[in-house]
């Protein structure tokens, strides 16, 4: 993986030395790009070493953060989100936590996004969705995963059928909003892991979720932001 990123980055430099003659005021920012991109490309290679393809073209859209800087940066990007969802976290339909390791989780409770049964955002729902998008695009060193859960009543295939449903729905709404999709994942796990008991309404209504969690991706611990949620 060094190697990758060393010639790669000698290579855009050696390109930077040929071209060093030419005139161009958007010189420096052109490198700068292609060097990002050549990093970028690297560290998705990391990210998802099982499929070198589908790495780059992750490492594309992803930025990798200095172990010691994550924390700050997962700080400013959950203020983020309670600066643009204010309303929705004051009225309960929306919970949000940063974890021990740094990831953030987002909980969107299906009474405000979801109606019974369905795998369609609620129009009431659709503008939170749309902002939460727009903060999880500005902190692109994050991977996004995205789990439904649903209560108790229905078949455990139905149920799990309709959390994977209502989990894509959810990333279809943040890819609108300009998350690149292939910092996304998504995973319907059904009635397989409850918050509260199954036996009452209020308890149903706890289980009827979708949770986002928003996993740094920091430098040499790659594959740690693509490993699933527990």
């Amino acid at each position: 993986m060094k190697k990758v990123f060393r010639h790669g980055i000698v290579g855009v430099c050696g390109l930077a030395l040929m071209t060093g003659c030419v005139d161009d005021p958007y010189q420096k920012t052109k490198i700068g790009a292609a060097i990002g991109a050549v990093v970028g490309a690297g560290a998705g290679a990391a990210i998802d070493s099982k499929n070198r393809g589908r790495g780059a073209a992750i490492g594309a859209a992803v930025g990798v953060l200095t172990g010691g800087g994550a924390g700050l940066y997962m700080d400013k990007q959950k203020k983020a989100i309670e600066e643009q969802l204010a309303k929705e976290l004051a009225g309960n339909d929306v919970e949000l936590r940063k974890l021990p390791d740094n990831s953030i989780e987002v909980d969107l409770k299906s009474e405000a996004s979801f109606s019974t049964g369905s795998s369609d955002v609620k129009s009431s729902f659709s503008a939170a969705l749309a902002k939460l998008g727009g903060v999880v695009k500005q902190y692109d060193s994050t991977m996004v995963h995205i789990i439904g859960h649903t209560d108790s009543q229905g078949s455990d295939s139905y149920n799990r059928q309709l959390s994977e449903r209502r989990a894509v729905a959810v990333a279809n709404a943040l890819t609108s909003a300009g998350v690149d999709s292939s910092r996304i994942r998504t995973e319907g796990r059904g009635e397989a892991q409850p918050e509260s008991s199954n036996t009452s309404a209020e308890g149903r209504s706890q289980n009827r979720r979708v949770e986002i969690y928003l996993k740094p991706v920091v430098e040499g611990q790659e594959q740690e932001a693509l490993q699933t949620p527990k």
